[in-house]
This record gives C-alpha cells, sequence and structure tokens, in this order.
C-alpha cells in the first residue's frame, strides 16, 4: 500500500490538467507577499499527508496559495493548519501542534489529511470542472487507506466532495443525500462521514468556528475509531 501511495503521490504531483490552476499555483509563486519574499515556493499539485494505516482521514477543499502551495505539504505554513493540527495534536493524531513546513518534525499517527483539489484556486474557489477533475485523486487515496473509518470533512466543498468521491468508488449516497453542517454526519458504506467548518480564517477570526468546537468533532472521530476495532 505505501507503494501505491507513493505511485498515487507521484501522479499528482505531475498534473497539469487545469490550465487555469497551474497558472495560479506558479503566479502565486512570483507574486510573493513580503514576508515570504525569500522563499522557495512548492507550486506543484499538493499530495495527501499521514499516517497510511490511519482510520481518520481528514479532507480540506484545497491548498492555500502561500500555505501548501508554498510548503509543499497540505495545511502547512499557514494559520489554518496551525488550528488543524493543533487540534490533531490536542486529540492524540499529531506528535506536535507546529505546522511549518517539510522538515518540522510533525508525525501524524493513525490520521491522514487530505484535500479534494490538490492546486491552489483562484479566491480559494475551483470550478466545477476542476474539482470533477480532481475528485478521482482523493477517491483513489481513500481506497489505498484500507483501514480509514472516520472521515472529517471541512467545510461544505470538502463534504461534496468525498461523498463524490465514495460514489465514485460504488458507495451509494444515503437518499436523502446528507447535508453539510457543523457537526453534522453521515455513515456512506463502511465510512462515518463528520462534517466540520472550515478552520480558514474566515471562519476561526469571527468565532464561527472555535477550538471546543473543532476538538468536539474529532472527538466523535475517536470514538467512531474505537468502536470500530480502533
Amino acid at each position: 500500500m505505501t507503494g501505491a501511495l507513493a505511485q498515487l503521490s507521484a501522479d499528482i504531483t505531475t498534473c497539469r490538467r487545469c490550465k487555469r490552476l497551474v497558472r495560479c499555483r506558479e503566479a502565486a509563486a512570483i507574486d510573493k507577499p513580503a514576508r515570504f519574499a525569500n522563499a522557495r515556493y512548492w507550486a506543484k499539485p499538493v499530495t495527501g499527508f499521514g499516517d497510511p494505516s490511519a482510520q481518520l482521514v481528514v479532507v480540506g477543499l484545497a491548498p492555500a496559495a502561500h500555505g501548501g502551495n508554498r510548503t509543499g505539504r497540505v495545511f502547512t505554513g499557514d494559520r489554518s493548519g496551525d488550528w488543524l493540527y493543533g487540534a490533531l495534536h490536542r486529540g492524540g493524531w499529531a506528535n506536535q501542534a507546529a505546522s511549518i513546513g517539510l522538515d518540522d518534525g510533525l508525525r501524524l499517527t493513525d490520521a491522514y489529511v487530505s484535500i479534494v483539489v490538490r492546486c491552489a484556486p483562484p479566491d480559494n474557489k475551483p470550478s466545477p470542472r476542476e474539482r470533477d477533475l480532481c475528485v478521482g485523486f482523493l477517491a483513489r487515496e481513500l481506497e489505498l487507506l484500507t483501514r480509514a473509518r472516520a472521515i472529517v470533512a471541512l467545510g461544505a466543498f470538502a463534504w461534496d466532495g468525498v461523498l463524490r468521491a465514495l460514489r465514485s468508488l460504488g458507495h451509494e449516497t444515503p437518499k436523502p443525500r446528507p447535508r453539510f453542517g457543523h457537526a453534522a454526519r453521515a455513515r456512506v458504506g463502511p465510512y462515518t462521514l463528520l462534517g466540520s467548518y472550515h478552520v480558514s480564517q474566515q471562519n476561526t477570526f469571527t468565532g464561527r468556528l472555535t477550538e471546543p468546537m473543532l476538538d468536539a468533532v474529532f472527538a466523535q472521530a475517536r470514538r467512531v475509531t474505537e468502536a470500530r476495532g480502533g
């Protein structure tokens, strides 16, 4: 499985199918904010990160232009990553809360973090076509993470992307279609899908998402994995 994940990572990082996203991710590496003036940007599609034996999978929208697109690791090098990995650390999934760069020593245990769209999109808004071209990577990832049982979707876009990926793998979407919401919960095939507001600054700065709210979602995930043989 590790070899298959490595091949998937190679397929992801060499993808250039979405011309608009290619232009956006590469432009971000040229038009840098002053604080990253000397940084060397990854500026390629971003793979998932974590434990290949994970029972928990966390799924977000896409890399941030000056976060994952800069560092080469999902949810790394920005405030959203600080919130996410901080929560994973408090929940016992990560060895540290810091998520700065590829050499920061961060390790995940029984958890894996991924995204629906692999390149930083303009205004953080991928098009439906870009989503549809990219969601197959998420489906392949979920298929390879054979021990996964709980999926936390960060935001409505990720919730929808996970449902699309699971449907492509033959897992029928419940009817009525599960609606996204914070602390929403749905059973899809062998997975328990949990919803959380995204860890974006728009949500965390305004108090729409608080640390206790985020921690409660991961506590639910922990209960799911422990109840199902974790």
